[in-house]
């Protein structure tokens, strides 16, 4: 799947009046910007990379193939919604950062997320057993890399192929067969034994 992202830096704020630029500025910055997503036709394990100022279904995702659906993991079974000529029937599903779901179509086509970049300490909360979990910041790699050090030995990450799961398996040794990787906007199943997280602290400047 293609991935294209553009973060833009901004708001270089300055306390005091203009003399002060002179003494110590603060600053406050903050990444925005968006990443355009190709969702193939059939089923994809989708996460939202960016935090929007309404993370629900219908605000990230307003257009897609007529009869799309799309399936939020709730514990037990999936809450699905599908898209109709009117929109998504349940648009009130939320997709935040760190989450995920399945979303299956019939055409392939390409979704902007557009938000912010989440900084500082992350933490997204896995609990025991199955769950469908991502990475909080719009970045690509090895899972490991990106924060998911957590897990205990034999919890199991599910990365979704396209059309079946590659299972993989934490050991003693480390990953079996080898350390996942995800792309930005994807997601994966995880089958936890008992609850944990999936932390991280990240900033733009240091990645």
């Amino acid at each position: 799947m293609r991935t294209k992202t553009l973060l833009l830096s901004v708001a270089l704020v300055a306390a005091g009046a203009a003399s002060s630029w002179a003494q110590t500025p603060v600053y406050s910055q903050n990444a925005v910007g968006y990443v355009n997503k190709v969702i193939p036709a059939g089923f994809t394990l989708l996460a939202n990379p960016l935090k929007a100022t309404d993370n629900t279904l219908g605000a990230l995702i307003p257009s897609a193939p007529l009869f799309s659906n799309f399936y939020k993991w709730t514990g037990t079974g999936f809450d699905i919604a599908t898209f109709t000529f009117t929109g998504w029937d349940k648009p009130s599903i939320t997709l935040a950062p760190g989450e995920g779901g399945f979303i299956n179509t019939s055409d392939s086509f390409t979704n902007t997320f557009v938000g912010e970049v989440m900084q500082g300490t992350l933490s997204n909360p896995i609990p025991a057993g199955f769950s469908i979990r991502s990475s909080m910041v719009p970045q690509a790699g090895a899972v490991d890399t990106l924060g998911l050090t957590k897990l205990n030995t034999f919890d199991n990450l599910y990365k979704w192929n396209g059309s079946g799961y590659q299972i993989f398996t934490l050991t003693f040794a480390g990953w079996d067969p080898s350390t996942p990787s995800i792309d930005v906007a994807e997601a994966v199943f995880i089958n936890a034994q008992v609850a944990t997280s999936w932390d991280r602290v990240f900033s733009v400047n240091t990645p």
